[in-house]
């Protein structure tokens, strides 16, 4: 069943409804002070508008200087063992540090396999992942094994599950999925449009594209049981979006740890989605996320990716890879264990 935000309004009470039952809760006030008519091109124009906020002032003075801290480090990294999660003669698979430029992980590759006689030259990247997003990053050695997973991709015959760390209210829902558009604004930022937008032209001459996520929550300020990865799309509500996010307006804030379920692979998506439903990513200010939290400053949004499962395309058997969880996650659920 579908839910839609409603448009322009303040409730009090939202629902989210489930195959099992009905949420109900105080959960949304407006993500975005800005009205349709802050968006003067959009309103004289056939341009779909944005549903998710322009870009934080924060992010502007901040991100500069986390891409130039994190040259300097890519610049320095080299790959080892310790890296590698899964390799055999077709693929292998390591787990990026965070802040660590996908390109500068490629580089240094040859360096790693020079031992094993593989043919450096057809190294390719399978997935990319954003400079502070950490996890399972999958390389094929064979031109040919590339081209099969970029049709398994395009099939969504991939499955990919992140962890990500939430400030935020905490939601009432234990499983959603949300459908929107996605797309580039008028000033090159990436935002959330309306699921009936897709297809439409932006102003960079670009179209909205469909954007599918699904979640499961995992804790919530260290408590709940932690989940082995599991068909986040069933039994859980589905929002279909059409309108502006509203979050809630309580100034008490939690600590959501959540698992995400991309089934299309839009630039940015699990950190748009979060934001639009009030939960931003720790770290993220592109995208709402608290900078400072409890004493601390964050240096980079807290987004792992940790699998990656699909059929091996050349033996044709079920692979899973995983990657360990970041430190940030076993904290968050520390108290599951103790």
């Amino acid at each position: 069943m579908s839910v839609k935000f409603p448009l322009l309004q303040i409730p009090l009470i939202n629902f989210f409804v489930s195959s099992t039952r009905i949420f109900r809760h105080r959960r949304f006030i407006s993500m975005a002070t800005q009205s349709y008519f802050d968006f003067p091109s959009a309103a004289t124009t056939d341009y779909p508008v944005p549903l998710s906020p322009p870009l934080p002032a924060l992010s502007k003075d901040i991100e500069p200087n986390r891409a130039l801290t994190a040259s300097t480090k890519s610049a320095l990294f080299s790959l080892s063992r310790s890296h590698v999660i899964f390799e055999d003669e077709w693929l292998i698979a390591v787990n990026k540090p965070q802040g660590i430029y996908c390109e500068s992980v490629l580089c240094s590759l040859p360096d790693l396999l020079n031992d094993t006689g593989a043919n450096v030259s057809e190294l390719h990247l399978a997935n990319r992942l954003d400079r502070d997003t950490s996890g399972v990053m999958l390389i094929t050695k064979l031109h040919k094994v590339a081209a099969k997973f970029v049709k398994a991709f395009t099939d969504h015959k991939v499955r990919k599950t992140y962890l990500a760390f939430c400030v935020g209210l905490a939601p009432k829902w234990e499983k959603i999925t949300v459908k929107s558009g996605h797309g580039r604004s008028k000033y090159g930022a990436w935002r959330v449009y309306a699921a009936s937008d897709a297809g439409r032209k932006l102003p960079g001459g670009s179209l909205v594209k469909d954007m599918e996520t699904s979640f499961e929550v995992l804790s919530v300020n260290g408590l709940a049981c932690f989940k082995e990865v599991s068909d986040l799309q069933k039994d859980g509500a589905v929002v279909v979006v059409q309108e502006k996010s509203v979050i809630g307006c309580d100034s008490k804030k939690d600590e959501i740890l959540v698992r995400a379920s991309p089934r299309s692979g839009r630039t940015h998506q699990i950190r748009l989605h979060c934001q639009y439903l009030g939960i931003p990513i720790r770290g993220d200010v592109r995208y709402e996320g608290v900078y400072e939290w409890k004493g601390s400053r964050y240096d980079g949004h807290e987004l792992h990716a940790e699998s990656l499962s699909f059929e091996h395309p050349i033996t044709g058997k079920p692979t899973l890879l995983q990657a360990p969880p970041p430190c940030w996650a076993i904290q968050s659920l520390r108290s599951q264990f103790e």
